[in-house]
């Protein structure tokens, strides 16, 4: 008899949801989705001392912001609750009895630990294929304790459990628990229950080889919330960490990957991770983006760099965060290069000043000043001629006003067009920011 696919993603409340936890989610959910399964999320929160409310919560915002939804879980409900493993305590009694009764079980200075059957078990996992782990030796595997004296639960006595309860069909994790699996097989054979199967992900690794860790750059989901990423671009970096399409495409949107993911093609190499390629990958995400999202999250990475837009016209804001799309690759840069359309008291880059705010560019950028100062249209068009123009009154290359003029109006060395940014800025700012340059160049 085959059984619907079920699949978990079983996370501790300890903390921020980690990028290694969350691509391990992705990998149950896509796998979920794939078999036409049910995702189930199962909050392991034994360790009362380390676990807290708000941990739990970020697990949950962190989920919906990859829009990974859960089907069964907390908040969603289902038919093989709680959800919680601390509100599972008789449930896991009821286990307990029946591997005493089993004299599977025995006590040991207050605790109690599960008797291994000595004996060689082979383990055929998805991913890793076939392995044989030798359990014969008691000095190499000794007993392994299930409850601690203290009367609370051994990780991997629970999730056995909890998984038979809850009819795990297919046990999706991360390499780590590769070493467990064998003394999880034998609790599912003392308890009388079907082996799920098993698909142990590669690790994810930083770039000097070693396991990623939660105190790593880029450990956190949350800094990919905060920093401005896009739900979308993460997934899809994540999806690639430890899998790939056939025509080794990196731009895949979720709905794309549904149909393709196998667990069987996830590759059994430890995945790299590379901030600057999931940077660079949420780029061309933004690029895409519709222009109704663009201004939206513009607007709140502005105003959340303490940016008061209330000051400014809508039509003003929307045209000046126009001019920056697809200029930037996340949005925590949008401050930095736009942020001068909306505040005059900004400081020059010093390179720029060192090279721009030269004494001949005082004569040049007053000659500048002047032949905007009597345009009657004050548009792009307009103060590209003049700008031209008074380049060749002055017999000088372009570039020798450009660069000048756009240190004076923006503080910075390059952004966006500079025709176009002066034309949303208008004539009394920009003359007002080329006056206050000037007074601050020698000559």
């Amino acid at each position: 008899m085959t059984f619907a696919t079920r699949v978990r993603f079983a996370p501790s409340p300890t903390g921020y949801l980690h990028i290694g936890g969350a691509r391990t989610a992705l990998f149950n959910w896509l796998h979920a989705k794939h078999t036409g399964g049910t995702f189930v999320l199962r909050i392991e929160d034994t360790d009362r001392a380390r676990n807290t409310e708000e941990a739990a919560r970020a697990i949950y915002d962190g989920l919906r912001w990859l829009e990974l939804d859960w089907d069964e879980g907390p908040e969603a409900g289902g038919n093989f609750g709680p959800y919680f493993q601390s509100e599972r305590e008789e449930i896991y009694r009821s286990y307990l009895d029946r591997l005493r009764a089993a004299d599977r079980v025995y006590e040991d200075e207050g605790s109690v630990r599960f008797r291994f059957a000595r004996e060689k078990v082979v383990v055929d996992d998805t991913i890793c294929g076939h392995i044989e782990f030798d359990l014969t030796n008691p000095e190499t595997n000794p007993d392994m304790t299930i409850r601690r004296s203290d009367g609370s639960w051994i990780f991997h006595f629970v999730n056995v459990v909890d998984d038979i309860e809850m009819k795990i069909t297919d046990v999706i994790r991360g390499e780590d628990h590769l070493s467990n699996t064998p003394k999880h097989v034998q609790l599912y054979r003392a308890l009388g229950a079907a082996t799920p199967r098993f698909a142990h992900i590669p690790l994810i690794l930083n770039h000097d080889g070693s396991k990623m860790s939660k105190r790593d750059q880029g450990a956190s989901l949350v800094t990919y919330i905060e920093s401005g990423y896009l739900p979308e671009a993460v997934r899809n970096y994540l999806c690639l960490l430890g899998w790939s399409p056939k025509d080794n495409r990196e731009k895949l949107d979720l709905a794309e990957v549904v149909p393709l993911f196998e667990l069987a093609k996830v590759h059994r190499k430890n995945a790299a991770f590379d901030l600057d390629k999931c940077t660079w990958l949420n780029g061309e995400y933004v690029r895409e983006l519709s222009d109704e999202r663009f201004q939206e999250m513009g607007r709140h990475a502005l105003e959340k760099a303490g940016i008061d837009l209330s000051k400014f016209s809508p039509d003003y804001v929307r045209a000046a965060l126009e001019t920056c799309k697809g200029k930037f690759r996340i949005f925590s840069e949008l401050p930095a290069y736009g942020g001068f359309y909306f505040k005059d008291d900004f400081e020059y880059n010093p390179e720029g000043v060192l090279k721009h705010f030269v004494p001949e560019n005082k004569s040049r950028l007053t000659v500048v000043r002047d032949a905007f100062a009597v345009l009657e249209k004050f548009d792009a068009a307009n103060l590209e001629a003049a700008l031209k123009g008074t380049a060749a009154a002055l017999g000088v290359k372009v570039g020798a006003l450009v660069h000048p003029t756009r240190l004076a109006v923006t503080g910075s060395n390059a952004g966006p067009s500079l025709y176009h940014l002066l034309e949303i800025l208008g004539k009394e700012k920009v003359l007002a920011r080329i006056d206050r340059a000037l007074n601050q160049l020698p000559g």
